[in-house]
């Protein structure tokens, strides 16, 4: 396969319940643009059906590829190994559970191809419901919180929804080395510091209720506050 402009790869850990709809629409999206794409899972040792489900797929599109970690690893890990397997011009990576719409990705691919960026973020935009509401907050206050403590320059730096220029990205993946989801303001913060240009396009965020989030608000901000300090530190030590 030549370069394709595009790497999407998407994390995966027992996806089993939203797999088959998820990635339909997916491909639906990026068949109906001019773009050419390979999409690239990266199983996380899921406990369910997902890896069989990902084997399935890559047998039916000749633009999928499957990685299978031997242990689980993390997310920050998990899109590193995706980021470092790809192919194409531009990689980026969206949360499978299309809690925003895989509709922005043309958009994201553009960006970067006319050289207007070299990172793009989808900026979350809430359809604010009293489910999604704890989320939303501890969002708002976290981009607060690390704009002041490491800098991040106030970007939606957790968002699931992150394109690059391949190229550029690549030795900053060597700075990045959160193995979980602090990976996600890593990844910004050196991009930042490295002088890459970053861009933040507004998305649509819709909370789905028909799965099991993986966020626990009170438990994930004294994870990310405990990071964010420590990386304060590491920061300010370099």
């Amino acid at each position: 396969m030549n370069r394709p402009d595009l790497t999407l790869v998407l994390a995966c850990y027992n996806e089993e319940s939203i797999f088959n709809e998820s990635i339909e629409e997916i491909i639906r999206t990026l068949e109906q643009t001019k773009f050419s794409f390979e999409i690239l899972f990266v199983d996380d040792k899921s406990s369910d059906k997902t890896a069989q489900l990902i084997r399935d797929a890559c047998r039916r599109y000749l633009f999928c590829r499957g990685l299978f970690h031997s242990k689980n690893k993390g997310r920050g890990a998990t899109v590193t190994d995706g980021i470092l397997a790809s192919r194409g011009y531009v990689v980026g990576y969206i949360d499978i559970d299309l809690e925003v719409s895989p509709l922005y990705i043309p958009l994201m691919i553009r960006w970067i191809r006319e050289d207007r960026a070299d990172v793009i973020i989808g900026r979350r935009v809430y359809r604010t419901s009293i489910g999604s509401l704890p989320r939303e907050i501890f969002s708002v206050g976290y981009q607060k919180l690390s704009r002041f403590l490491v800098d991040t320059g106030g970007f939606d730096t957790e968002t699931g929804y992150k394109f690059f220029n391949r190229k550029k990205i690549l030795p900053i993946l060597k700075q990045a080395t959160h193995p979980h989801w602090f990976w996600d303001t890593e990844i910004i913060v050196y991009g930042k510091r490295a002088g890459l240009r970053i861009a933040e396009i507004p998305v649509l965020f819709i909370r789905r209720f028909d799965k099991k989030s993986s966020v626990r608000v009170l438990r994930d901000i004294l994870d990310y506050t405990v990071s964010l300090w420590g990386f304060r530190k590491k920061l300010k030590s370099a």
